[in-house]
């Protein structure tokens, strides 16, 4: 059998081991619940020992290294985790060295967004670039950066947190800053925004079909927005409007500071396009600078539910 890589995907809610090839064949994936409340050591063991067996059954002699996509914070140099808020009691763990002393291979550690953006950069829609830019736009907004055709991290793994810029003086608060990039370009974000526009609605009398009474308000959901707007609800199909125009502020600078050839969109841009993409192509026109517009492309992430698959087996191909 040829060599083959280990991928390991830690997340708040689930884990997973996988196993795959140089070319993305995936050989093998098990996952589990993280159930963060029995502690670090109870995930850790399952990974350990799942990552074990599945070796054992692919032969640990084929296997190449091992890749670990986390959310951060963390210092991918030392490979450590450092208490991500989706892994309450994660405190300095170091989840490199656990790995390398059982495995005896090269083990690498990467956040979750340069993680994604590795894979979208390697498999999906930023293949055969150089300087590409990941967007999560997910529950929060964070970025990763492939420039001159390496991942870039930063002094300390903080480059691409994009989500804290501002963008305006106020606006929905997330990232713990008003106004910024992920308070209107995330599913927290949007959810934040809808709250504030409904409740206007409501001050004026005005109805909207995704919220009937006042007390509904604070329940309102990203998810709750988009499908209203794909039934033809005004008021949601305008939230994301709001969305798109900051997104175009956003990716305007960053087209301005990084040219990047190509930038890729994650989650909420890749499924509510059509509502968000023109108002956020309209900024751009208006902001960025020309020539620097003029090659690169904006696109929405193509590797979907598999990304996490990608992103952590990106990881350990990452040399």
């Amino acid at each position: 059998m040829n060599h083959y890589y280990l991928g390991i995907d830690i997340g708040g809610t689930k884990c997973a081991v996988i196993a795959g090839t140089e070319d993305m064949k995936i050989l093998r994936k098990t996952g589990f619940n993280t159930e963060t409340h029995k502690g670090p050591g109870h995930a850790i063991g399952l990974l350990l020992n799942t990552a074990s067996e599945i070796a054992v059954s692919l032969g640990i002699e084929n296997l190449k290294a091992i890749g670990i996509s986390c959310g951060g914070p963390l210092d991918s140099k030392k490979g450590i985790v450092q208490s991500p808020p989706n892994l309450p009691g994660w405190d300095d763990i170091p989840i490199v060295d656990l790995f390398r002393d059982k495995f005896k291979v090269p083990v690498y550690l990467q956040n979750d967004a340069n993680a994604c953006a590795l894979a979208e950069w390697k498999f999906g829609a930023g293949k055969g670039t150089r300087n590409m830019i990941f967007l999560t736009f997910g529950t929060g907004m964070g970025g990763g950066l492939i420039l001159d055709g390496r991942l870039y991290t930063g002094a300390n793994d903080l480059a691409g947190e994009v989500g804290h810029v501002r963008l305006a003086k106020d606006g929905p608060t997330a990232y713990g800053k008003m106004g910024s990039f992920e308070g209107f370009c995330s599913g927290t974000g949007i959810a934040i925004l809808a709250r504030q526009i409904v409740s206007e609605k409501f001050a004026l009398s005005q109805k909207v079909s995704f919220c009937k009474t006042p007390e509904d308000i604070d329940r309102i959901s990203a998810r709750d927005v988009a499908e209203a707007a794909f039934a033809g609800d005004k008021t949601a199909i305008k939230i994301l409007e709001i969305s798109g125009e900051y997104l175009g502020k956003g990716i305007s600078v960053l087209i301005d500071i990084l040219n990047p050839e190509k930038i890729v969109i994650g989650s909420i841009f890749a499924r509510c396009r059509q509502f968000i993409e023109p108002a956020c192509l309209e900024m751009v026109r208006q902001e960025a600078l020309a020539p620097s517009a003029a090659v690169c492309s904006i696109v929405p992430a193509e590797l979907g539910d598999s990304v996490g698959d990608y992103a952590s087996l990106s990881v350990a191909m990452i040399d």
